[in-house]
Order: structure tokens, then C-alpha cells, then sequence
């Protein structure tokens, strides 16, 4: 049996969070675990409530994991500094487990989610543990303190994310103008990802991508077929995705 362990933050709707994640997984075929690090209150419109797990309880639900003999690791929205460096903590005891680090810093409308000290310990504890971290635009200039706007900024950024001390980094371009473009940079240099832009809408782009990479990775898969086997998963769910609860989410065989 395959597994990944989904960490983060919940969604009541499951546009996005640990119910997406989970659901997506089962999708894949994998076993999904979970961490509970942070809980919201949101709707298509906006975020009304949100609080972080404390340190103890993140760590008792990672002590809990333990016989679950876990593939690979996909990390998510974390709402505290507090909930970064317990997370940290954790993946320590997994050195050689693969993580997929998605640093979800708002919600779909732009509500924030994690403040400037959450920003700096991913910086300090999480990003450096990280075999991919999967930042979009404006996550990415939010942890690097500067404007991504083009592919030339995004190359930059994906290389500074390496320097930083992950293993690997890819921006997400989906946001830019015309076809979409993602952005890989490794110790081995730096590949701009062509892709085409599909007609319609989705909520939980991202956490699709990001578990989907840590399905691949906990199959075995090389970390470069993992991203491209997601990044069309994700044009896929976009031209299927469904109405639900005011906005377009994706459609599982699951449910």
C-alpha cells in the first residue's frame, strides 16, 4: 500500500485543505493520512475564522503516523510560525521520506492565512527540508520579498528557492497572461514548462498539483515525471470541474 500524509489546514467545503487533499489522493490510488495543523472557516467568498493547531498536538498526530509506514509528505497551508517549526520538527524523524511543500500563504479571494513570522520560519525551517516546494506568483514574491511578473522573475525566483536550501523548486505561472508557463530550477539548473491555457475554472489548483507530485514521488516515480503526470492531472480537472457551493471544484472518481 502506498501512502502520503497530507499536513495543513482544514476546508469546510473542500475546495482546498485536507478533505481536497485526501479526496485527491484516493483518486490517485494512494492511502492518504493526515495532520491537522490548522483550522478555517471559509465559503467561496472569504475566510471568516482560522486558528492554528498548537505544537503538541501537531507533534502527538505525527507520533501517531508512525506505523503507517508513510511514502511521502505533501505540506500545505500552516496558519502559525508555531505550526512551521512543529512540522519541522516532525519531518526530521523522516529524513529520507520525500516533501512536497505547497506554502499556501492565502485563500483563493486573497485572504490571508499565515503573517510575516509564518513566512519566515518556511524560510528558516520548512523550505530547506523540502524536495519540491511549489510556490505560485504571489507566494513566491511574499517569501522572497519581491515582484514575479514574468518568466525571467520566476526563473530567478526558482533559483533563489534552491540557494535557500530546497532541493528543488517550480513556480506556478498560471496566473500570467496568455499560455501558462511553469518554472523548475534544481542543483542542476533552471527549465522553463510550456503548457496551454484550458478554457474554465477551478478552486484547489495548487494542492491538486502539489499532492498529486507526492503521489508520484511516494510511487517511486522520478521527481520529473511526477510534475508532469500532475501538471496535466491539473488541466484535466479543470476542463471537468463541476459547480459546487457558489464556485467550480474539481471532480473526483471518488465522489
Amino acid at each position: 500500500m502506498t501512502v502520503v500524509a497530507t499536513v495543513g489546514t482544514t476546508h469546510p467545503l473542500a475546495f482546498a485543505g485536507l478533505a481536497f487533499a485526501a479526496l485527491a489522493l484516493a483518486d490517485e490510488g494512494v492511502r492518504p493520512v493526515c495532520v491537522v495543523a490548522g483550522v478555517t472557516a471559509q465559503d467561496a467568498a472569504c475566510v471568516t475564522a482560522r486558528a492554528a493547531i498548537d505544537a503538541a498536538t501537531i507533534r502527538a498526530q505525527f507520533a501517531a503516523l508512525r506505523e503507517a509506514n508513510v511514502d511521502a509528505f505533501h505540506v500545505g497551508a500552516l496558519l502559525s510560525a508555531e505550526a512551521v517549526y512543529a512540522v519541522a520538527a516532525a519531518l526530521a524523524d523522516y529524513p529520507a521520506i520525500p516533501v512536497v511543500l505547497d506554502p499556501v500563504l492565502a485563500a483563493s479571494n486573497g485572504d490571508p492565512l499565515g503573517d510575516a513570522a509564518t513566512r519566515a520560519a518556511l524560510l528558516e525551517a520548512l523550505i530547506p527540508r523540502a524536495t519540491l516546494v511549489t510556490p505560485n506568483l504571489d507566494e513566491a514574491g511574499a517569501l522572497l520579498d519581491r515582484t514575479i511578473a514574468d518568466i525571467d522573475a520566476m526563473r530567478d525566483a526558482a533559483g533563489a528557492f534552491v540557494v535557500l536550501g530546497a532541493h528543488a523548486a517550480l513556480i506556478k505561472g498560471g496566473h500570467l497572461d496568455g499560455d501558462p508557463y511553469d518554472v523548475y530550477a534544481d542543483a542542476n539548473g533552471v527549465r522553463t514548462l510550456p503548457s496551454h491555457r484550458v478554457a474554465g475554472t477551478l478552486r484547489g489548483t495548487g494542492d491538486l498539483l502539489a499532492v498529486t507530485i507526492a503521489a508520484g514521488l511516494a510511487r517511486g516515480a522520478p521527481l520529473s515525471e511526477a510534475i508532469e503526470h500532475a501538471r496535466h492531472r491539473v488541466r484535466e480537472a479543470i476542463a471537468r470541474a463541476t459547480p459546487f457551493a457558489g464556485t467550480h471544484a474539481a471532480r473526483f472518481n471518488t465522489t
